[in-house]
């Protein structure tokens, strides 16, 4: 059993990090007690931390191959650990929201050099199911995060769900620096310093662009200024990485169009199928009265179908063609997020059972293949750069899905109040309802109004998600059948395909990161 403690050293970093992405969503309604947070400023905890990690993912990885992969490890979890303390013991949502931004540099740090770990410390059949066990970490961790992050905080406080990372990454370091291979760096060419700014640039003011109209509108100069920025960052990204001789992305690989389609794909796969859990949380708890572990357990379908299809996969669909697996289980996502719109003012928990597994089998579908596809579909050399734009456009997604649905469940809200005529202020109203303090305004309403101020706020969270989930369903239809359209196989072998029947590894997942 020892040769597999450097899987375990891996997996507990990568658990960690990628459960960090969805652990805090049932948490948010206590976070908005505790902190006195608006909307926004919930929008921001949840999404600082993946728009971090998405805009450092592939200029972190080139770091791997200067200072070495074990190294560059080590210091993302010595990093994500104190960040986490920090987050444990912010004072304000300010603080928790820098510190969630550091957190995502050590996760970046981390998740880039996971894949080089495992091709060092394993070969043969033994790396086949060292990548099977650690894709299967992968896929979980995420759906996995509102059932830990419930229990936490339901049982201590929600401050737990950053202090129950200091022991995880202490013996994780431990572990590393016993049973990890210490690759020595090597020197390459000069770093993309301004792809890698231009391309933070754009991710960041885009996303703050779409978070900010929720709350001033598209028309503030606030929100023009940022959409203006992020166009103008995108261009200069696309002129810097044409012209680089050792861009952080070669711009050629999209005229790959399965490459391109797998690309697209993995930006509106969690978009589509983990952003609007955020604002379902809210509801479960706020609305509904639902406790953080009963909010982190009533989603458990979506985990459960995810890991069942995700195991099978292997098994029985490697023989198919990349874009019918990923193609049907964007349209099982859209499907799912479509049948969550069933949500309506006298709704209980049970109703969004259906699309939670419809999605969750749309997911274990899709997200198994669509890494090893990437890079088969590139030439070997490339294999690190689009494991890298894969896992980048994953995370990018998920912290743009939180920003547009965001910004239509506000909009929704606010137009659903306005139009009841029952408020004064229907922004300040709507803003209350979804920073998830629905108690603390009702328990402002006389006890003669309070059975219709309870309609209303029902039917506001009803018509809100409503939007959300509509939302949430077209994209994940769109990106499935643009999947369709566009994917092909590749005439390589998909890089897992050797060390899975116990051959030599392909060299393009010996490249990766």
């Amino acid at each position: 059993m020892r040769k597999w403690i450097p899987l375990v050293a891996i997996c507990l970093g990568t658990f960690m990090l990628l459960v960090d992405v969805s652990i805090v969503n049932v948490a948010l309604p206590q976070m908005a007690t505790d902190l006195h947070s608006s909307f926004t400023s919930l929008q921001w905890v949840v999404d600082m931390y993946a728009l971090v990690l998405a805009a450092l993912l592939m200029v972190v990885g080139t770091l791997g191959d200067r200072l070495g992969h074990r190294r560059l490890y080590l210091i993302g979890l010595v990093v994500f650990a104190l960040a986490s303390l920090a987050c444990g013991l912010a004072p304000n949502a300010g603080v928790l929201i820098a510190s969630r931004a550091v957190q995502g540099i050590g996760g970046a740090a981390m998740l880039t050099s996971t894949t080089s770990l495992l091709n060092a410390a394993y070969q043969g059949r033994d790396r086949g199911t060292a990548f099977g066990i650690w894709g299967a970490v992968s896929g979980a961790a995420a759906a996995v995060g509102p059932v830990l992050g419930g229990l936490l905080t339901d049982s201590i406080d929600w401050r737990a769900i950053f202090f129950v990372n200091l022991p995880i990454a202490a013996a994780a370091v431990v572990m590393s620096l016993r049973f990890l291979q210490n690759d020595a760096g090597r020197a390459g060419g000069r770093l993309d310093y301004a792809g890698a700014l231009s391309f933070t640039v754009f991710a960041g003011s885009l996303t703050y662009g779409l978070i900010e109209s929720a709350g001033d509108g598209w028309g503030s100069t606030t929100v023009l200024g940022s959409l203006g920025l992020a166009v103008l960052a995108l261009i200069v990204f696309v002129v810097v990485e044409s012209r680089s001789g050792n861009p952080l992305l070669d711009l050629s690989l999209m005229r790959n169009r399965t490459f391109a389609g797998l690309s697209i794909a993995a930006l509106l796969l969690n978009a589509a199928a983990f952003a609007h859990l955020t604002y379902t949380s809210i509801w479960l708890q706020s609305v509904l009265g639902l406790s953080p572990i009963q909010a982190g357990l009533v989603v458990c379908p979506l985990a459960i179908s995810s890991f069942v299809v995700a195991s099978l996969s292997g098994k029985f669909f490697h023989k198919l063609a990349p874009q019918w697996p990923i193609g049907i289980g964007l349209i099982l996502i859209g499907a799912g997020a479509l049948l969550f719109s069933l949500v309506s003012t006298g709704s209980g928990w049970t109703v969004i059972l259906p699309g939670l597994i419809v999605s969750g089998l749309g997911v274990g579908l899709a997200t198994p293949i669509m890494m090893s596809s990437a890079m088969a579909a590139v030439p070997r050399q490339r294999a690190g750069m689009a494991s890298g734009a894969i896992n980048t456009g994953r995370q990018l997604g998920y912290a743009l899905g939180i920003a547009v649905l965001g910004t239509v469940f506000a909009n929704r809200i606010q137009s659903f109040v306005a139009a009841s005529g029952q408020v004064a202020d229907p922004h300040q109203a709507a803003s209350a309802l979804g920073g998830g303090r629905a108690g603390a305004v009702l328990a402002q309403v006389p006890a003669d109004h309070r059975a219709a101020a309870e309609h209303l706020v029902h039917g506001a969270f009803a018509a809100g998600l409503d939007q959300v989930y509509l939302t949430a369903g077209i994209i994940g239809l769109v990106a499935g059948a643009l999947v369709l359209l566009l994917v092909r196989r590749s005439d390589a072998p998909p890089p897992w395909a050797a060390a899975a029947e116990g051959g030599k590894p392909a060299e393009a997942a010996a490249g990766a990161h």
